[in-house]
């Protein structure tokens, strides 16, 4: 599959879990991709290469603009342009349920700041790149949870909310540059994140779907493919819920 044959693609949190299979798709779908996170991504981008792709990779804080701005930098001067930005970058937590009156500010404010300035101070980041090509898509990751709410969880299905709103806010204001904004919603997820929190959500979740298993990482790369890739050059300001049927709207 060679859909994003000649672009370049950034993918935050992108050393391990579902931004690490982001970015392993992009890559086989043509595109170079630049991996980022707080944790060193070399591992994710020496299996890109080792399958062929180009990629590169390195320690960034998404709330820092610097941080964020000096490797989009980087990665225009080292692959010549910048046409996808994946706002994947998360912070969920403790495994906890904690109910509203057990949250602190100090945890509120960590979550925020990570799930929605983050993916703020990124769009930031690349939207001039993206103006001066007249092209541009922005993937942002948001929630199942977000559609149908679920207790315990509030400051994370609160950053999710307004992962929503900042995606059909910012297909309106980019659409005139010709820069496409959308969002992926997946539900409960077995990714190597979800298995390391454990829990007993997973039946409940298989049970409400129209499709009864567990939700892989892989089953949300042809959604991700399709919003990157020229396919949907003329789709903005959508959330497509990937879950296998749980939330339909």
């Amino acid at each position: 599959m060679n859909a994003l044959n000649g672009k370049v693609a950034l993918v935050t949190g992108a050393a391990q879990g579902l931004g690490a299979t982001f970015a392993r798709a992009i890559a086989a779908a043509g595109a170079k991709v630049a991996l980022c996170d707080l944790r060193d991504p070399h591992d994710a981008v020496a299996a890109i290469r080792e399958a062929g792709g180009t990629a590169r990779g390195a320690i960034v804080d998404v709330t820092s603009p610097e941080s964020i701005a000096a490797f989009v930098a980087d990665t225009v001067a080292a692959f010549g342009g910048l046409h996808v930005l994946v706002n994947n970058a998360a912070f969920e937590g403790s495994p906890a349920p904690r109910a509203v009156l057990d949250i602190s500010s100090d945890y509120w404010d960590r979550t925020l700041a990570v799930n929605v300035r983050g993916a703020f101070e990124c769009v930031k980041a690349v939207v001039p790149t993206m103006r001066a090509q007249r092209y541009g898509k922005i993937v942002n990751l948001t929630s199942t949870l977000a559609f149908r709410g679920s207790s315990g969880m509030l400051p994370y299905i609160a950053s999710k909310g307004a992962i929503l709103g900042m995606t059909r806010a910012l297909a309106r204001e980019l659409g005139p540059d010709n820069i496409a904004v959308n969002a992926i919603a997946p539900g409960r997820t077995l990714s190597e994140a979800a298995i390391a929190k454990g829990g007993d959500g997973a039946a409940a979740a298989i049970a409400r779907r129209a499709m009864q298993r567990e939700e892989h990482p892989d089953d949300l790369t042809g959604t991700l493919i399709f919003l990157c890739s020229p396919a949907s050059d003329f789709v903005t300001g959508q959330t497509i819920v990937t879950d296998g049927g749980d939330v339909m709207h």
